[in-house]
């Protein structure tokens, strides 16, 4: 079997800095890789780790449905409600069908640099035999657990986007988009960052990774794959679409504080296993990503609060929860590599801007971003991201890094400058990448079938229009 048809791309390149014992088993491995394949057997898989796994999938779905669709529904008016928690609903089902399609094949196997082939389409050679890396040398877990868990970010990241223009984008027209999106942009994305051969079987296939992978950027859960990402996608619909009706004309304020307050906790909860998850493993490493988790969110929610009560001198529910949400946008990237005490100063450092660009860079820029997609997910992954190059310094109680030329790996030297310079990069990159394509897309839709509804309909509510029925019969 082809080495791509055993090992599921990782997580993180620095998300093996717990691992730096060196082990007999790894150093034989070294020494045989060269001459023999490796192949991964039963007795390497834990099952502590694959309950985690498994547990930590049903806890990021969480966070699409019912978390974000409550969240972003209590955000639109009333008349809006059922078409968002529609939009997310069906967007993470057809998304689910396009993963096993042919979307986990184009993330997570062998290709190009830019995005893997289709040899595990319709997970063709997927079995509950087959075994997928995690960031240990002889460390295992069960292949469709990998699938699922991997399945799980597929499915929330495009729903992420349909916040920057909720109430006015038609049903079907959106999830023509989201299908062609997550094949051409969102996959792509993923093999570029996440995809590399896994620990044991470097020294066969030095080569055998995604483009940003191999110039060492670190994204531990999705800072530039899922947040920048439908951030600056969500930025390219609202400008394509346009503003909605009566924009700064007229009061368009939340309908329920309510239901956000919950979809914003049921969004802390699932994304411990969002970030502690994506360790792949159930030990120290996944602890401290659960850690800087928890204490990044509340440091991001006290902040917003407190900028509030400075400029406005009120602390409002509205902008605590989406302080919480800056907070767990910028320690996605970071989880696995800072420390307690800095992954609070991100937290609190990403609120800040994020409170800027949501108050100050929109209204000065006129874009009608809804939900604040951009302002909250794009702009806090690029705090996130580039932070992640400063919060990684074991100078500064991070993890360091790992290099992985040599097995079994060995902790390498850590460059602030350059780490920083090369999570700039990969930030560029995909807002250029996402940014660019997702115009296009959004575009050529809205120009052949159209994306928007008439005025009509958009004034009468999304609810009654495009789905006969309406989310409270008062």
């Amino acid at each position: 079997m082809k080495i791509a048809t055993r090992i599921a791309g990782t997580m993180s390149v620095l998300g093996a800095g717990a691992f730096l014992a060196a082990s007999a088993w790894g150093q034989e491995v070294a020494a045989q890789a060269a001459a023999a394949p490796f192949t991964p057997t039963a007795d390497m898989v834990s099952k502590g780790d694959t309950s985690w796994m498994l547990i930590s999938s049903a806890l990021v779905l969480m966070m699409s449905v019912p978390a974000l669709a409550l969240f972003y529904g209590g955000l639109v008016r009333a008349k809006n409600m059922l078409s968002v928690l529609m939009q997310v609903l069906t967007i993470v089902a057809i998304a689910a069908l396009v993963w096993v399609g042919w979307g986990y094949s184009l993330a997570f196997t062998s290709g190009s640099a830019f995005v893997g082939g289709l040899s595990k389409a319709f997970l063709s050679g997927v079995d509950g035999t087959t075994l997928a890396a995690t960031f240990s040398n002889g460390v295992y877990i069960p292949e469709y657990a990998f699938v699922v868990f991997q399945m799980t970010f597929a499915c929330i990241t495009p729903a992420l986007i349909v916040g920057a223009f909720a109430e006015r984008v038609r049903f079907w027209p959106l999830m023509l988009f989201v299908v062609i999106w997550l094949t051409i942009v969102y996959f792509p994305m993923a093999h570029m960052v996440w995809y590399w051969a896994g620990p044991d079987f470097l020294a066969a296939a030095p080569d055998d990774h995604g483009l940003i992978w191999g110039w060492g950027a670190l994204d531990f859960a999705g800072g530039t794959v899922v947040h920048i990402n439908a951030g600056i996608a969500g930025l390219a619909g609202c400008i394509v679409i346009g503003k909605r009706i009566g924009y700064k004309a007229e009061p368009m304020p939340p309908h329920s504080l309510v239901m956000t307050m919950i979809g914003a906790s049921l969004l802390w909860i699932g994304w411990f296993g969002f970030n502690a998850g994506s360790n792949l493993e159930a030990n120290g490493l996944a602890a401290l990503a659960f850690i800087n988790t928890f204490v990044a969110t509340a440091a991001a929610a006290l902040a917003w609060a407190a900028i509030e009560q400075i400029v406005h001198k009120k602390p409002s529910l509205l902008g605590a929860a989406t302080g919480a949400v800056a907070g767990l946008v910028a320690i996605t990237p970071a989880a696995g590599f800072a420390a307690p005490v800095t992954s609070i100063v991100l937290g609190a450092v990403a609120s800040a801007v994020c409170f800027f660009f949501v108050t100050t860079v929109k209204n000065k820029l006129r874009y009608d971003d809804s939900l604040d997609v951009f302002g909250v997910h794009c702009i806090g992954g690029i705090v996130g991201a580039i932070g992640t190059g400063i919060v990684a310094d074991p100078a500064l109680g991070g993890q360091g890094f790992l290099d992985y030329t040599v097995m079994p790996a060995v902790a390498g030297t850590y460059d602030m400058a350059a780490q920083v310079l090369t999570q700039t990069k990969a930030v560029l990159l995909t807002l250029v990448f996402s940014g660019g394509v997702s115009l296009l897309l959004f575009f050529l839709i809205d120009k052949t079938i159209g994306l928007r509804p008439a005025a009509d309909a958009e004034r009468e509510g999304l609810d009654i229009n495009a789905h006969g029925e309406r989310a409270y019969n008062l």
